[in-house]
């Protein structure tokens, strides 16, 4: 528990209720009102519980002024200039950088689970084609739980383990697999003389006709959105995970929870909105209109990934996507694609227009990572599974340090009610 020397003082009609505050490590004091219902007979009101810390946690810390992610205190664009996606897994799972022979046991453990149960995939062909692959997702990674009965328990920290490196290794193969499966074609296994990232390239668009080569360039522009999207604290699909996880549910059933919660546009669909508005736009030549219309307070229109509600002054992800970015515009060019010729005017105008830089409205992550997989030739709908293979080992790190908190209880938020008060049930002839 972070430290307690100081106490706030809540007066209510009269009657005073001290409660203790609590320093972290980094970050703005904590008042804990843990014990407010039972001594004063209140709660407090907190919708979408943005002013309220609802766990202990050593993982992940976000300063939105500063411009700040730190993975374990590790600043997360030297993570994604040093690093790579596997040694971040390890570190964001145990808490420090692996050894050269901690890393390479990890990284041959999660090649060594990346296929899934052979069966899984007649439960594919049970979606329609058209099905979006979250949906597909959804379904089969809380399926996982009917083929995986050794790593259900979460009160064996054995069990818990290959949990966690079984969800790692094969929700790529998982993401890949719904994506052949909605364009029609045979699902390609993975290769253990691959990359975490390199696998995942290749099982999306080899075809059995034919070697699919990765470039190198794509391969570590691939292992950076992952890198880059590996955790982000205590947002909303995180929390999903940790209240299924306070249920007791299986890790399984807690990963597809948050990934349900992860498909909504609001959050894990950023990118796709950043595409569909450069859709929108449509040609190089309009986009001074939309750039008025951005600038005009009563047009409902909106730069889609550009600024961040965490990050008031920039995203420190943005600068490691967008070398990537233009790495891979380099490597495939824009010429052929109107959506990237489009993607780079626009960021162009806004970084060099003083209307942006003064509200702060900079390229965020979202936008940079939507046009590499554009240029990739990833389809839209693609755009949050992969954020998902991303996020996973995120969500698998805050499920296991809850589950290791003596803290830990079952969620339940309260409510302020405002509906109707005791009344006595009509009967139906008297209505």
């Amino acid at each position: 528990m972070a430290e307690t020397t100081r106490t706030a003082t809540l007066t209510i009609d009269g009657q005073s209720f001290d409660l203790p505050i609590h320093s972290p490590s980094v970050g703005p004091d904590v008042i804990d009102i843990t014990k407010l219902y039972g001594q004063a007979g209140v709660f407090t009101h907190d919708p979408g519980f943005t002013s309220t810390s609802a766990c202990e946690s050593s993982i992940t810390y976000i300063d939105g002024i500063k411009g700040e992610l730190l993975h374990r205190g590790y600043p997360i664009d030297q993570l994604a200039e040093k690093s790579h996606y596997l040694e971040v897994c390890y570190l964001l799972l145990y808490g420090e950088l692996p050894s050269a022979a901690e890393l390479e046991i990890f990284e041959s453990t999660i090649t060594r689970h990346t296929m899934i149960h052979e069966q899984m995939h007649n439960f594919f062909r049970g979606f329609r084609r058209d099905a979006h692959p979250m949906a597909t997702m959804v379904g089969v990674v809380g399926a996982m739980s009917a083929f995986y009965h050794d790593s259900t328990d979460i009160n064996d920290p054995r069990q818990r383990e290959i949990a966690s490196h079984r969800l790692i290794a094969k929700m790529p193969t998982i993401a890949a697999m719904a994506y052949k499966y909605s364009i029609g074609q045979p699902f390609v296994y993975p290769r253990n003389d691959l990359s975490y990232a390199a696998n995942f390239l290749r099982m999306c668009f080899a075809v059995p006709a034919e070697e699919y080569v990765i470039d190198p360039v794509l391969e570590r522009a691939m292992d950076r959105i992952f890198t880059l999207h590996a955790d982000h604290e205590q947002n909303a699909s995180t929390s999903t995970v940790r209240l299924a996880s306070s249920s007791g549910a299986n890790p399984f059933a807690c990963i597809a929870a948050g990934i349900a919660c992860l498909w909504g546009p609001a959050h894990g669909g950023a990118n796709q909105a950043c595409l569909e508005m450069l859709k929108e736009i449509g040609t190089v030549d309009r986009i001074p209109e939309y750039i008025a219309r951005a600038k005009d307070k009563e047009d409902p229109f909106r730069l889609m990934g550009f600024g961040h509600r965490v990050y008031k002054n920039f995203d420190p992800r943005a600068k490691v996507m967008k070398q990537s970015a233009d790495e891979v515009l380099d490597l495939l060019g824009v010429e052929d694609n109107p959506l990237l010729q489009v993607a780079k005017e626009l960021e162009r105008i806004a970084l060099e227009d003083s209307y942006f830089a003064d509200k702060k409205l900079f390229p965020n992550v979202d936008f940079y990572s939507g046009i590499i997989l554009e240029a990739m030739g990833f389809p839209t709908s693609m755009f949050t599974p992969i954020f998902a293979v991303s996020r996973t080992v995120g969500w698998i790190s805050q499920w296991k340090e809850q589950l290791a908190d003596p803290a830990m209880k079952i969620g339940r938020p309260r409510q302020l009610y405002m509906g109707e008060t005791l009344r006595d049930y009509v009967e139906i002839e008297d209505r």
